[in-house]
């Protein structure tokens, strides 16, 4: 079984800490069992069994690896060289699972040890390394890889002498294009890497958009992108042998190039106007509107042709190419992409998102002038031809076409909700109607987006139909429907998406909330009381917190002129506002969800019942007992508390019963608790018995061989 196996590896790792385990270990043939388990059919024990070995071979240097490295391997532990002699030998084998199970050994230890030793193995095993690019094919190409820019990490080879570098340069050189690719992406992460190289492994990357660009225009292409090419050839074969070799080299260049210029070793210059040319004429390609220049450029048209995987490939890269510096008439020829993929009907639903996306990351990426955000002249033009597509979108028989649209309806609102060309813009259109009129959706995706974007357009006064002193029922209107979804919608999604709207309003003091704010939040909660939903209950004391926090007077931020000046003492809360608490549903309902069956409702209760009992220390000194006219009551709520009857409800309190409650719980105990996974249950001795005896049977004789 290989969960017998997996278990006898895990006791010899345990077991090779014992000071005699090595010697054991090497003459008891549990190495070589070791040894045999690396080819074994379960995944799990085959790499458990790697480990195994790297792990033995570490405890077994550890003697030689505080001084100086041991310049012979002859003069090593008899388990490391029973180890490395394996190792060895299946580098030399025909058989590529051996070769990987060697390499992988090898990529595992010079990830885990960094003492000198390593080095010494490096210059042992490296020979046999080298011999297996002269293969065709060359065996476990992507293990190979692994290991050479594992090898490249460490932080104690002398590069240069061990000639890492050369066989790196070697290898970008021999690989197919695909296969090149992550090698290439990974040495350019290196920190310590040769510029030479550099250069060499990204123009790896950037051989097959140049392909793209030579076999789409007349004019040779753009300078910096095209030179140093030589083995475009390659490129070439690799993106015409076929559509999925085609397909797979345009993603995995995509989403190598957008990785690498969101890290630090992005190379300098960084060739963005090619790129974003490359890129556009790709999602041209897959679109078709793209006239060929050559018979390459007319087979690129056949393959890519609503391809749906390149299209989410460009559109991503598109997106991050919007943080580059770009000339005008270049971003001009993005947007009409961009609109065009919005626009055609051809467009998936995963194709649409991904170019919401991208249109959302150019429109905050197209002006360039310092703590400014307002929309470019360019950008407007843009939206008015947007938003009757937006429009369309919103109508789509697609529910997750509607989702992606109120989705970036969503963003655009709450980027640019406060700018007047903006609202001139979304004002003229029906999509705030349309997006009114989603709350009724019957997929419950769609009504929890929809019930973010009511909710943006209400807090920046963008509604449908428009408030005024005449018609102050387009405001209530909003409120009461997302009231009515919160206590009456069967989905989770849309309930958990109102009680983020309504906590959102809150906090900014949204004008239906602080027009009677008592009733808003005991309303709320009385209906967030009786949900099944976690997390709604969750987001329920999220929100009662927001108001705590704003009754007692609670800066949620700091302000930065106050640094340096002595701290104000806390405001006690009013005597008012305890009477006002206890009115509130929002004491019973933390205390109550204190043994939540979901730990983190249970978690932020006490988070909650805490800030509180601390903010109302000094509102009334320590009680005797007895002497509290509501002591008999209190004593009654706790005992039904300890007893699990949170369901009952507290009934009619007085602020000093509640502060005595307050006093009485162990929240520090319970925030302990609380803390700790479920793990230390589970992994018990206890829970171990009551598996084993859950296995057996319980019988007499069985319960007492087990305990």
């Amino acid at each position: 079984m290989p969960s017998v196996r997996s278990g006898w590896i895990q006791g010899l790792c345990s077991l090779a800490h014992h000071p005699s385990a090595l010697h054991f270990l090497a003459d008891s043939g549990a190495v070589d069992t070791i040894f045999a388990l690396q080819g074994d059919p379960s995944l799990f024990v085959a790499s458990a069994a790697s480990q195994l070995l790297v792990h033995i071979l570490a405890l077994a240097m550890q003697g030689g690896a505080s001084g100086s490295p041991i310049s012979e391997a002859a003069a090593w532990p008899i388990c490391a060289q029973k180890i490395v002699n394996h190792v060895e030998e299946s580098l030399h084998s025909k058989a590529t699972p051996q070769v990987t199970q060697a390499l992988n050994v090898l990529t595992t230890t010079f990830g885990r040890c960094h003492s000198p030793w390593t080095g010494v193995l490096w210059g042992r095993l490296s020979p046999p390394v080298a011999c297996l690019f002269e293969r065709d094919p060359i065996p476990a190409v992507h293990s190979l890889m692994d290991l050479l820019l594992s090898v490249a990490r460490s932080h104690v080879l002398n590069f240069a002498a061990c000639g890492l570098w050369e066989m790196l340069a070697q290898t970008l050189s021999r690989l197919s294009p695909t296969q090149a690719g992550p090698l290439a992406l990974g040495t350019l992460k290196l920190q310590h890497c040769p510029q030479e190289l550099r250069t060499q492994a990204f123009g790896v990357l950037l051989q097959p958009l140049a392909c793209i660009l030579k076999a789409t225009t007349q004019a040779p292409g753009p300078p910096g992108l095209l030179d140093g090419t030589a083995g475009s050839s390659l490129t070439v074969d690799a993106l015409l042998s076929s559509k999925s070799a085609c397909v797979g080299l345009l993603c995995q260049t995509l989403a190598h190039l957008e990785e690498l210029q969101m890290l630090p070793q992005c190379p300098c210059p960084w060739p963005q106007v090619p790129l974003l040319g490359a890129t556009v004429t790709i999602l041209r390609l897959c679109d078709g509107s793209v006239d060929p220049s050559s018979s390459m450029g007319g087979r690129l048209c056949g393959t890519l042709g609503g391809c749906v995987r390149v299209q989410r490939a460009a559109l991503d890269f598109l997106g991050t190419l919007s943080q580059g510096t770009s000339p005008l008439e270049l971003v001009l020829e993005v947007f009409a992409v961009l609109l065009k993929t919005l626009e055609s009907p051809e467009s998936s639903p995963t194709v649409l998102k991904k170019a919401f996306q991208a249109t959302l990351r150019w429109l905050q990426n197209s002006h360039k002038t310092p703590n400014c955000s307002d929309l470019s002249p360019d950008a407007l033009l843009f939206l008015g031809e947007l938003f009757p597509i937006l429009q369309k979108r919103l109508c789509s028989p697609c529910w997750e076409v509607r989702d992606s649209a109120l989705e970036f309806l969503t963003h655009l609102i709450r980027h640019w909700g406060g700018q007047a060309d903006f609202r001139e813009a979304l004002h003229s259109s029906e999509v705030p109607t349309l997006a009114r009129q989603l709350l009724q959706d019957p997929e419950s995706y769609v009504r929890a987006s929809a019930v973010g974007t009511a909710g943006q357009l209400s807090s920046r006064g963008l509604q449908a139909t428009s408030a005024s002193p005449e018609n102050p029922l387009a405001q209530q209107g909003l409120l009461m429907d997302l009231m009515h979804i919160l206590s009456t919608d069967s989905e989770g999604f849309p309930r958990r998406a109102v009680l983020r709207v309504f906590t959102e309003w809150l906090r900014d003091g949204h004008a239906d909330v602080i027009r009677d704010t008592e009733w808003f939040v005991a309303t709320v909660l009385q209906a967030v009381s009786r949900d099944l939903d976690w997390e709604v209950r969750m987001q329920g004391l999220e929100l009662a917190q927001v108001f705590l926090i704003q009754a007692m007077g609670q800066p949620s931020l700091h302000c930065p002129y106050t640094v340096g000046l002595p701290e104000a003492t806390s405001p006690r809360p009013h005597p008012e506002f305890l009477q006002t608490l206890c009115r509130l549903p929002l004491f019973e309902f933390a205390f109550c969800a204190l043994l939540d069956c979901d730990r983190p409702v249970a978690q932020k209760a006490c988070d909650l019942l805490l800030f509180l009992r601390d903010k109302t220390t000094h509102c009334s000194g320590p009680q005797e007992a007895g002497d509290s006219p509501n002591s008999a009551s209190v004593e009654a709520v706790l005992q039904r508390w300890r007893e699990g009857e949170q369901g009952q409800p507290l009934g009619d309190l007085e602020p000093e019963a509640m502060l005595a409650i307050l006093r009485s719980l162990d929240l520090e105990g319970l925030q302990g608790k609380l803390a700790k996974s479920s793990d230390h249950v589970e992994k018990s001795p206890q829970s171990l018995l009551q598996d084993m005896l859950a296995t057996v049977g319980i019988l007499e004789e069985n319960e007492a061989d087990c305990y």
